[in-house]
């Protein structure tokens, strides 16, 4: 093989791949409303202790922000994916 180099095992290709920031902004929204689903149940269950329930609202503004950090998890789990595929 003259002239040409394999790939690195350690080391993940850079070229075609998709940046974190693109695959948070295809997933946030879907984040987001996972975060406020999982917010709201959380509030249902906790009438069980004595706690009132979060309104629909409420969650929703509280996964505005906490949709965030879920996003950058979920976009570097699906680059990671991504990358093992080989695409």
């Amino acid at each position: 093989m003259s002239g040409t180099r394999s790939p690195s095992r350690t080391e993940p290709p850079t070229e075609g791949r998709w940046p974190l920031w693109k695959l948070g902004l295809l997933l946030y929204p879907f984040v987001a409303a996972a975060v406020a689903i999982n917010l709201f149940m959380l509030g249902l269950m906790g009438q069980a202790v004595g706690l009132s329930a979060l309104s629909p609202l409420l969650t929703l503004a509280l996964s505005v922000p906490l949709g965030l950090p879920a996003t950058w998890l979920a976009a570097r789990w699906v680059r990671h994916l991504i990358d093992e595929a080989g695409g």
